[in-house]
């Protein structure tokens, strides 16, 4: 049996806002344990070939923003109700936490567009490293990112990549359970095993606390929403706009 989400999907601008959220209902064995989510405010020409060790980012080209506001770091890299996975040195002089929704269209753009860019320039090379954090705002969100939880910390950056990828094909479906069923299973996943993941009201609860958190210690309340040694952005930044941003702290 198909674990069944809701069918609502969201259309989010340059920064996806809610104000109040739907519990969640995300199958037959979660009715009488449903957890509800905090309320919160998403030519023809062709170029040469890039050399393969040419920059992806042009941080002169954009003019650094300035930061909506600023959190203590230590605070923010302090234990979460999940444990963060790190993308790139764990020792890099530069920490960005990201705070996404896997139903938001604009967290979609930033990592198929600006983040390809900034993972080759600052987290490959050691300057940087990238948590993202999980701040669904909605039933299928929090799904998909129970989904990558259960695909195991080694496979969990994959499948947030994936889910993004082919986030027309799931967020907005019908059935959403069948698109992200066909998704899990390329993790690996079995029918039974997909079930069990939806069904574990346990990491459901943590992806919440670890929203809570977001949203209560640090102000979060749209997505995405960067944090930047510190620093805070909410909305997409470009890849050269990041990269400005994370040049200031080298």
């Amino acid at each position: 049996m198909l674990v069944h989400l809701p069918e609502s999907a969201a259309k989010f601008r340059r920064v996806q806002r809610r104000s109040a959220l739907p519990a969640l209902l995300l199958g037959v064995a979660l009715v009488g344990a449903v957890t509800a989510l905090p309320a919160v405010a998403q030519t023809e020409a062709t170029a040469p070939a890039a050399s393969a060790s040419a920059p992806k980012t042009n941080p002169s080209a954009a003019t650094a923003p300035e930061p909506q506001g600023k959190a203590d770091v230590a605070k923010l890299m302090a234990s979460q109700a999940l444990p963060d996975v790190v993308i790139g040195n764990a020792d890099a002089p530069v920490t960005i936490i990201e705070y996404a929704s896997m139903t938001c269209s604009h967290c979609r753009d930033f990592h198929s567009e600006s983040y390809p860019a900034i993972k080759a320039d600052y987290l490959d090379t050691g300057k940087a490293k990238l948590i993202l954090r999980e701040f669904p705002f909605d039933p299928r969100a929090l799904g998909a990112f129970m989904l990558a939880r259960c695909a195991g910390d080694d496979k969990r950056t994959a499948m947030v990549d994936v889910l993004f990828d082919q986030q027309r094909e799931w967020a907005g479906a019908e059935n959403a359970s069948v698109a992200l069923l066909k998704i899990a299973q390329l993790a690996g996943m079995t029918q039974d095993q997909f079930t069990a993941c939806l069904q574990d009201t346990e990491l459901q609860g943590k992806i919440v606390a670890v929203q809570k958190a977001g949203q209560d210690e640090f102000g979060v309340n749209a997505t995405p929403t960067f944090f930047i040694n510190g620093d805070k952005y909410a909305g997409a930044l470009s890849a050269d706009e990041m990269a400005a941003v994370i040049e200031k702290h080298l």
